[in-house]
């Protein structure tokens, strides 16, 4: 059974830390010029309530998967860091953050959510443009090549995925 639950602060900052490394050593690509330590350093910084949040997924009480979002304007938030581990893969639980975490920021009240996703992502690609993200203008420095900037307008999204 999988639940998934807002992180809390101080309590979960090492989970939350591991899962982050986790993610950031992932792609084939280096992630150095997101500057993740000195972010690392300040959790919950900029994704505390009530501009931002961390999601942690689990799986028989143990964390598999985390998404986060922060504030960019008083109508924008950014998804960050939508991560499940090899294990869980195929369950549905990355879908499953994305569609919490989209709900989350329409409760904080945002209108549009932006990401960037690398091009070797490609299943988080099409989670993506199943949700209804379509290409937008880049809102965070990625120097990556074939980075995707994308956003959606969170009311539509809302409207499309209650029917």
């Amino acid at each position: 059974m999988i639940v998934i639950r807002p992180a809390q602060f101080p309590q979960d900052a090492d989970s939350v830390l591991g899962i982050w490394r986790e993610f950031v050593a992932s792609p084939r690509v280096s992630l150095a010029h997101q500057n993740n330590e000195a972010e690392f350093a300040d959790l919950p910084g900029k994704y505390a309530e009530p501009d931002g949040c961390v999601l942690l997924g689990y799986a028989d009480e143990v964390i598999v998967g985390c998404i986060a979002m922060k504030r960019v304007s008083g109508s924008i938030c950014e998804m960050k860091r939508l991560y499940v581990r090899p294990t869980a893969r195929g369950s549905g639980l990355g879908r499953q953050l994305a569609e919490r975490l989209i709900g989350q920021a329409h409760e904080f009240g945002y209108r549009e959510m932006r990401l960037d996703v690398l091009a070797e992502f490609a299943a988080a690609q099409q989670l993506y443009r199943n949700l209804g993200f379509e290409p937008a203008e880049a809102i965070s420095n990625n120097p990556l090549p074939g980075t995707q900037f994308l956003g959606l307008q969170i009311g539509r999204a809302n409207q499309t995925n209650s029917n």
